[in-house]
């Protein structure tokens, strides 16, 4: 049995999503953050473009569900959309108030309220998004972890890599909980059993089940398969975003340039350095980014071009320098002056709009298991996320769960000891190419058959392999002792099935969904759920609970 003092809260991911849910919970809590490597890692840390926030004279809470409601192809849902614009300056000024230092407008007086720079991305009408330089999130991680850091209640547990939940299932009483977690300790090797009164999944998304993304290696889907095997529902997983602009070269690796630079001017070239942009959408540069995607794999495909280009050229070299200084800086290391040449851009998976469907406070299909961040679906983002509302999403969701759990627990009870993880019946592998085979695989595989355009035979294709690989990779799980490597790639294998089968479901295209035996938009717009063996229809019926779960 596991001797490990019980938590109140669990959190697994230590990025905006997680530590916002952190520093919101009552000091009285015990609260556990896991991290799979360093806390400052994850998809927080890579975000450059900014957060958007109704801050702005000129703009309202309507414009900005407007936009958003546009930008997600008649499937957001307007609840969810609304409660997040609605929450969105006062999750700016909580982030203000945790030490996160803004770029200023140096035309206004600090003394303003309307003192901050603001400037716009594809989709919205206004200037309307918060940042500091082209490194905000950065500056948000670096501020949270600073004040996390600083709390006695918080414990931050680094190089865990989370395996399962453990739950407890009793369909008599129509009750499937959530008691804590395996995590695997990467510094002895050790598999341990953590207890919690609450476990909050915030994992981030799944590109890194492609070929080509933006994301951090960590980035698989964790939190999505773990709460897809406790019996969540999971909504929506076919529509992945590909960002339209990630650098070009072959030493760039994974080097998001973030939309603020077509917000601040930036156009994009064919190679012969023609625009093409006012071919697809009037809107140009600054469509949503399933559009501006679609139309840079169209072109590419069409000319048979290996990237095509993105120029800032023409603006001031120092406004260019101040306002996107890390991208600056990262193309002269590599030999290109963004100030005197375009930019190599390809469209590179980015940002899962689907995941674990939650309610307004983040609970989950499971007792005592909340979800929030690219981890949750929370109907905010639907066919299309807009820009930089991802990272108000993990605010003000983060912010609801903690306010929620903070009130529900004084009448939830310590979980009971938890069974200790038994590996007396597997063995050391010796065959761990097969892991990295299956791995390269996977992403191949689903780069090729689900990317930005398919079709029903593509995507047939992907399932059959998927189902081989899950075959293959069950039988390494029960017959070997775990690895990092082979829990992530487990995980990803479940997230891939779940892709798959979400986009077999939608007969349709809509949004980051675009296939050519469907290409038209259905009458109805309805959300693809997919819905586990495991699953306790309206098992979370507290009496204090005033939200709903999603339909």
């Amino acid at each position: 049995m596991s001797n490990h003092p019980p938590y109140d809260v669990v959190i697994i991911g230590s990025g905006a999503a997680g530590l916002t849910v952190a520093l919101n919970l009552p000091a009285t809590l015990s609260v556990a953050v896991l991290s799979k490597t360093v806390i400052k890692s994850g998809s927080t840390l890579w975000a450059q473009g900014g957060i958007a926030a109704v801050l702005g004279d000129d703009d309202s809470v309507e414009s900005h569900v407007k936009d958003t409601l546009v930008a997600g192809a008649d499937l957001c849902h307007e609840d969810a959309v609304r409660f997040t614009v609605e929450h969105s300056k006062e999750a700016i000024d909580w982030l203000i108030s945790q030490g996160v230092s803004f770029d200023l407008d140096d035309s206004v007086s600090e003394t303003d309220p309307r003192r901050y720079h603001l400037t716009r991305e594809g989709g919205h009408s206004h200037r309307r998004i918060i940042h500091a330089a082209d490194a905000t999130g950065q500056a948000v991680l670096g501020s949270l972890v600073d004040q996390a850091r600083a709390r006695a209640n918080l414990t931050l547990l680094e190089d865990r890599v989370a395996v399962d939940l453990i739950t407890r299932q009793a369909p008599s009483a129509n009750e499937n909980r959530c008691l804590g977690l395996y995590v695997f300790n990467e510094v002895t090797g050790q598999v341990e059993a953590l207890r919690a009164r609450f476990t909050v999944l915030a994992t981030g998304g799944a590109s890194k089940v492609y070929l080509y993304t933006s994301n951090p290696d960590i980035a698989t889907g964790d939190g999505i398969a773990m709460a897809w095997r406790a019996g969540c529902r999971i909504a929506n997983m076919e529509f992945n975003q590909f960002h339209p602009t990630c650098l070009y070269h072959p030493q760039a690796g994974s080097f998001l340039i973030t939309e603020a630079v077509r917000g601040e001017g930036g156009l994009l070239k064919l190679p012969n350095g023609e625009r093409f942009m006012h071919l697809f959408d009037p809107r140009e540069e600054l469509a949503p980014r399933d559009i501006v995607a679609r139309a840079i794999d169209h072109e590419m495909k069409r000319l048979g071009a290996d990237h095509l280009l993105l120029d800032i050229s023409h603006r001031d070299p120092e406004f260019i320098r101040q306002h996107f200084p890390t991208i600056y800086e990262r193309c002269l290391g590599l030999g290109l002056d963004i100030t005197r040449e375009p930019i190599p851009v390809v469209p590179a998976a980015h940002y899962t709009c689907g995941g674990v469907m939650t309610d307004l406070n983040g609970r989950t299909d499971v007792e005592c298991l909340y979800a929030v961040g690219e981890t949750a679906f929370t109907g905010l983002h639907g066919a299309n996320r807009m820009a930089s509302n991802s990272l108000l999403e993990c605010l003000v969701f983060g912010r609801a769960c903690a306010e929620d759990i903070a009130q529900l627990s004084p009448v939830i009870e310590e979980p009971p000891q938890l069974r200790a993880w038994d590996e007396s019946q597997v063995t050391d592998s010796d065959e761990d190419v097969v892991i990295s085979h299956n791995w390269n695989e996977l992403r191949h595989f689903m780069w090729d058959y689900v990317g930005i355009v398919r079709t029903d035979k593509r995507l047939q294709r992907a399932r059959n392999r998927v189902e081989l690989l899950q075959q293959e990779i069950r039988d390494y799980y029960s017959n070997y002792r775990i690895t990092p490597d082979l829990l992530e790639l487990r995980n990803l294998v479940d997230v891939a099935d779940l892709i798959v089968r979400s986009a077999l479901m939608r007969k349709e295209s809509r949004g980051l969904h675009f296939t050519l035996d469907y290409p038209d938009l259905a009458k109805q717009p309805t959300d693809s759920i997919v819905i586990p063996t495991r699953y306790v229809p309206e098992a979370w019926k507290h009496p204090s609970h005033t939200g709903k779960i999603v339909p």
